[in-house]
C-alpha cells in the first residue's frame, strides 16, 4: 500500500482525499519510482476543476523526483537505485510512490537534489521549449513575459538573461516586481498599477515585442496581442484567469501579421529524443548555477488543499513543492 491524492469529482481544493492505494509491481516498459518531493503546478489546478478532463476516480500532479525501487521488463532507461526526476503524463504524481512509463524518467545528476528536481522539470522543460523551439530566441531579442515572478516566471527571468534576450515581465505586486527584478527581469510592470500594454509600447519606442508568452490566459490575451511588433509570435500557454474567448483571426491580420500558437509541454516531449535533449539543457543551465530554482513553498502531501488554495490566491512566488 502506499498513500496517494485522489478526487471522485471535480471541484475546489476540498475534493482531494489523501487515501491507501495498491501498488503493485511494475509492468513491462515500468519503473517504481519512491518520491522524495513532488511538483506543484497550476495544470493540476486544471485537473482538479475539470477545466482539463480526465476519467475518474483520478490523481493529480505531473512532476516528481525520487528513487527507482523496481523495474518492469523490459527497461533499459533507468535502474534500481537511480536518482530520478520527470515530468508529463500519466497524472498522479500526488502519492508516495507510484509506477511510471521508463520513458518518461530522466537520471538526475549528482549536483541536482530531489527538491531542486522536483521543482523543476516541468516549469524548467516549459521555459527550454518556449525559448528554444517554440520560439526560438536570439540575443538581441525582447519578450514580454507574463507572471514573471511565479515558477516558470523566474525561470524565465534567468534564462532569457543567460541568452542576452531583454525580458519585460508583468507582476501583481511590489513584492513580486522587485523578486522579477532580482532574477534578471530588465523591466517589470505592476499590471495593478499600469497598463502593461501601454508601458510595452514605452519601453519598446513604440516598436512592441517579437513575443509574447502569456501562462494568464482571458484577462490578458488581447492587451498582449496589442504589444506585439508586425510578424510577432503570441505564445498562450495557460489559463490561469480563465480560457482565452474565442477571437476572430482578423484579429491577427490588423495587427500585421501576427503569428499565434498553443503549446504543450507533451507535445513537445513526445519523443524520447526531444526529452532527453530538453533535459540536458535544463539540467545544464541548472547545474551550472546560471539558473537557480527558487523554492518559496514546501507544503506536506496531507496539506495539499492548502497548497492548492494558495496557488489559485496567487500568493505563491517562484517554485512550491509537495513532501509525501
Amino acid at each position: 500500500m502506499t498513500k496517494a491524492i485522489r478526487i471522485n469529482r471535480v471541484g475546489g481544493p476540498e475534493v482531494m482525499e489523501l487515501v491507501d492505494v495498491e501498488l503493485g509491481p511494475p509492468g513491462p516498459g515500468e519503473a517504481q519510482v519512491r518520491h522524495e518531493a513532488i511538483g506543484l503546478n497550476f495544470i493540476d489546478v486544471y485537473f482538479r476543476t475539470g477545466l482539463y478532463p480526465q476519467p475518474l476516480p483520478g490523481g493529480l500532479g505531473m512532476e516528481g523526483a525520487g528513487v527507482v525501487e523496481a523495474v518492469g521488463e523490459g527497461v533499459t532507461e533507468v535502474q534500481v537505485g537511480d536518482r530520478v526526476a520527470y515530468a508529463g503524463r500519466p497524472i498522479g504524481a500526488y502519492a508516495e510512490a507510484r509506477n511510471m512509463p521508463a520513458s518518461q524518467l530522466l537520471v538526475l545528476p549528482e549536483k541536482i537534489g530531489f527538491d531542486t528536481a522536483a521543482a523543476m522539470m516541468l516549469q524548467g522543460l516549459t521555459v527550454q521549449y518556449l525559448f528554444h523551439r517554440t520560439v526560438p530566441l536570439k540575443a538581441g531579442d525582447t519578450i514580454l513575459f507574463h507572471a514573471a515572478a511565479g515558477g516558470v516566471g523566474l525561470i524565465a527571468c534567468q534564462w532569457a538573461k543567460v541568452m542576452g534576450v531583454t525580458l519585460i515581465g508583468t507582476v501583481g505586486s511590489e513584492e513580486k516586481a522587485a523578486l522579477a527584478t532580482e532574477n534578471g527581469a530588465h523591466h517589470v510592470i505592476n499590471y495593478n498599477k499600469e497598463n502593461f500594454t501601454e508601458r510595452v509600447k514605452e519601453i519598446t519606442g513604440g516598436k512592441g515585442v517579437s513575443a509574447v508568452y502569456d501562462s494568464i490566459g482571458k484577462d490578458t490575451f488581447i492587451g498582449s496581442l496589442d504589444c506585439l511588433q508586425p510578424l510577432g509570435t503570441m505564445v498562450s500557454f495557460g489559463n490561469a484567469s480563465g480560457p482565452v474567448p474565442p477571437f476572430s483571426l482578423g484579429e491577427l491580420a490588423s495587427r500585421g501579421s501576427l503569428f499565434i500558437t498553443r503549446p504543450s509541454l507533451m507535445s513537445y516531449m513526445a519523443k524520447r529524443e526531444d526529452l532527453e535533449a530538453a533535459a540536458k539543457s535544463l539540467f545544464g543551465v541548472v547545474a551550472s548555477g546560471e539558473v537557480k530554482i527558487d523554492i518559496r513553498q514546501r507544503y506536506a502531501l496531507a496539506d495539499v488543499a492548502q497548497a492548492h488554495t494558495e496557488l489559485e490566491a496567487r500568493k505563491t512566488t517562484g517554485s512550491s513543492i509537495l513532501l509525501p
